[in-house]
């Protein structure tokens, strides 16, 4: 692909897109014929991602080592492109340890959002999807849960989701009316792009099921942790929705060009497969696809979680004409894929 071809291209600029739903982002978004302009600041992904991004897609996104709380360095990449829409990943996402640093989860996840807003009005940017997160539903009523639920937290990382929801609400509705802005609400992103090349690689001990499970069947860990086995599900464990990051990239490429379809104003939409799985059958699941065992402990239950979560993604399907297309075993498959040919995730 020649420069003119990429300069040609719609930019958009993806924050936090060297990590695991970022990075995978990208790719689709080279698929579909934008250029991914990435600011990260790397505290938890690395560069190397961006690298095999490159080699997947066959073009290199544009890649800045910025914070997004930096609003002169965002100045000056806004300045140096031509910024059509912002798909706004950055941010911090462990339910446990919100628990235990809530005041840098507000920091990072909600003011690092309103320097990003500030700066987008700076340079009339109207165009925003958010990685919101089905945390905002709080304990539901009742599953499967859909955009009418009422909103609450039960952890400092849903609540500054559900803040920045709110801000973002805010923006829509005020003086101007220019704001499109779409919230994804995502399950469980599981799974790595069919290649190998790209995946989940977090620093330290793994915060997510997949990735802990991942390491136990690899050797790299001793054994799971399941953080209770007393709620009221099919086994005792907590229920949840997972679906692959293929899956949930491709409906942000879908909700990006719905934003034209929707017009003004600020949207919600879940997405997920509608199917939960426990802990135990994820954990099985695993097993099967790895040929591994993996062992695990049962443990007391943590602060903040909830029985069980799963969603009703039919807006999503009937507005951006996106739905999730692969199951558990694609899910497990291409996860065992990345981790047996990167023990070490991007470290080589």
């Amino acid at each position: 692909m020649t420069q003119s071809d990429v300069s040609q291209r719609p930019a958009i600029l993806v924050t936090g897109g060297a990590g695991f739903i970022g990075s995978h982002v990208c790719v689709e978004l080279i698929n579909s014929g934008y250029l991914p302009v990435v600011v990260d600041n790397l505290c938890n992904s690395k560069e190397e991602s961006l690298k095999r991004v490159a080699r997947i897609a066959g073009s290199a996104p544009v890649f800045y080592q910025v914070d997004i709380n930096d609003k002169d360095a965002m100045r000056k990449v806004f300045a140096a492109h031509k910024i059509e829409a912002v798909m706004h990943f950055a941010g911090l996402k462990a339910v446990g340890e919100s628990n235990q640093i809530p005041l840098k989860y507000y920091r990072y996840n909600v003011a690092g959002t309103l320097s990003l807003a500030e700066v987008m009005e700076e340079f009339k940017v109207w165009k925003l999807i958010f990685s919101s997160s089905a945390t905002v539903y709080g304990d539901p009523v009742s599953v499967p849960i859909d955009e009418s639920f009422a909103t609450s937290a039960t952890n400092p990382y849903g609540r500054s989701k559900l803040i920045v929801e709110d801000i973002l609400r805010d923006l829509a509705k005020a003086a101007g009316n220019q704001w499109n802005i779409s919230l994804l609400r995502y399950f469980n992103p599981v799974g790595a792009h069919e290649s190998g090349l790209i995946g989940e690689d977090p620093a330290g001990i793994p915060n997510n099921l997949l990735p802990y499970v991942a390491q136990v069947a690899i050797g790299k860990l001793p054994q799971l942790a399941v953080f209770g086995n007393d709620y009221n599900t099919i086994d005792g464990t907590g229920v949840r929705d997972y679906i692959h990051v293929v899956d949930l990239a491709l409906g942000h490429v879908a909700a990006l060009k719905g934003l034209d379809k929707v017009g003004i104003g600020c949207r919600a939409y879940n997405l997920g497969t509608g199917t939960g799985y426990s802990v135990l059958q994820m954990v099985k699941a695993f097993e099967e696809a790895s040929g591994r065992t993996v062992a695990y402990k049962i443990s007391p239950r943590r602060p903040g979680d909830i029985a069980s979560c799963y969603a009703n993604a039919d807006l999503a399907k009937s507005e951006l004409g996106w739905e999730a297309k692969f199951g558990l075993e694609r899910m497990m498959q291409d996860a065992w894929r990345w981790q047996s040919q990167n023990p070490n995730g991007y470290d080589v």
